[in-house]
C-alpha cells in the first residue's frame, strides 16, 4: 500500500508515529512522510485524487495537519482518522458539547477567553479544572481552588484563546487512559497532572465492562477509530474529561505493530470519506447501537 504520514514538528522524533512509519516501511509498504511545519507544501500536487491509499495524522491543536488531511478527504482520500471527526475532538470545547448531547458523562463545561470570567460561577462549581480548549499533553490544566485564584500569573503561560472549565471530579491521584486501536481497547494508569507529587506506577490495567463500554461509545460518538480517553474514576462512577484522536498508546501492548495493523486494515475499508461537514456526529439514539468492544487481536508476521 502507498500511505502518507502527516507529522508535526512537535512528533518529529517521538516513537508514534515514526515507529509505526518505520514498521510499514519493513513490511514492504510505501510510506511518504509530510513535514507541515518545516517544508513548502505543493497541495496541487500532493493532494489528488489516487495518489495514497490512505492518510494519516500525527499533529498538535490548531498545526496545519488538519488542513492538509481535511483537504485530501476532501478530494476523496482515505483518512486515519476520519478527517470529519478530529475538530470534534482537538475542540475540548466542542467535544465537550458533542459529548453531552450524546450521553457520555461528561462533566459541566463552561468557557471563556479570561480566566477571571469563570468567577461568575457560583462558590459550589469549585474546585475548578481550567485548561486550554486547544490544549494537549497535560499542558496548562490548572487546579482552581476559589475564585480569587483566578488572577494567578501563572494564567498568562496559556498564551490567550479559549478556555474551558469543568468541576474538579475527587479521584485518587491516578488517571485512567484507555486507549481504541481500531475496536480493540487497552486500559492504562497514569499519574493525575493535578496532582504531580502522587507516585502512580504506568501500567495496563484489567478493562471493565462498564469502562469499555464507555470507551467504544467515545469512538461511536466522534467518529474515531485510533483514540484515547481520559476517564476519572468519580464518587458518582465513571468521567469522561478528555479524548484525543492519534495518542500515544503508552503501555499498550507491541503498541507498534497493532496500531501499524490498524492503519493498514482502515485503509483498505475505506476509514475516512469526502467532507461533508463538520462535525460527524452521531445522534445521541446510536448510543444503544454501540458494538460490544473486541478482545485485543492477535499480533502475526509481516502484513
Amino acid at each position: 500500500m502507498k500511505l502518507c504520514f502527516l507529522v508535526e514538528e512537535q512528533y518529529r522524533h517521538d516513537g508514534m508515529p515514526l515507529d509505526v512509519i518505520r514498521q510499514l516501511s519493513a513490511w514492504g509498504h510505501q510510506v511518504d512522510v509530510v513535514w507541515p511545519g518545516r517544508s513548502l507544501i505543493r497541495i496541487s500536487e500532493a493532494i489528488r485524487a489516487g495518489s495514497h491509499d490512505a492518510w494519516i495524522l500525527k499533529t498538535v491543536s490548531g498545526g496545519p495537519g488538519l488542513t492538509l488531511l481535511e483537504a485530501a478527504a476532501t478530494v476523496g482520500l482515505t483518512t486515519v482518522n476520519d478527517a470529519r471527526a478530529i475538530r470534534g475532538v482537538r475542540d475540548k470545547a466542542l467535544a465537550a458539547v458533542i459529548g453531552r448531547r450524546s450521553g457520555l458523562p461528561v462533566p459541566d463545561t463552561y468557557a471563556a477567553v479570561r480566566p477571571e470570567e469563570f468567577a461568575e460561577l457560583p462558590q459550589a462549581a469549585y474546585p475548578l479544572v481550567v485548561k486550554p480548549a486547544d490544549g494537549s499533553s497535560g499542558r496548562a490544566v490548572r487546579l482552581v481552588a476559589s475564585p480569587d485564584r483566578l488572577l494567578d500569573p501563572g494564567f498568562a503561560e496559556a498564551g490567550g484563546g479559549l478556555l474551558i472549565a469543568q468541576p474538579y471530579v475527587p479521584n485518587s491521584g491516578t488517571d485512567l487512559k484507555v486507549y481504541s486501536v481500531a475496536g480493540d481497547l487497552y486500559a492504562t494508569e497514569r499519574r493525575s497532572p493535578l496532582h504531580p507529587a502522587h507516585t502512580v506506577r504506568e501500567r495496563l490495567v484489567p478493562l471493565t465492562p462498564e469502562i469499555a463500554r464507555i470507551t467504544a461509545e467515545i469512538g461511536e460518538v466522534y467518529g474515531l477509530d485510533l483514540y484515547g480517553a481520559d476517564i476519572l474514576l468519580g464518587p458518582d462512577g465513571p468521567v469522561v474529561v478528555d479524548v484525543n484522536d492519534f495518542p500515544s498508546f503508552r503501555q499498550v501492548p507491541d503498541a507498534v505493530a497493532r496500531v501499524g495493523e490498524a492503519v493498514l486494515r482502515l485503509a483498505r475499508t475505506g476509514g475516512g470519506q469526502a467532507l461533508a461537514g463538520y462535525p460527524a456526529v452521531v445522534p445521541a439514539a446510536a448510543a444503544a447501537t454501540v458494538p460490544p468492544a473486541r478482545p485485543a487481536a492477535a499480533m502475526g508476521g509481516a502484513l
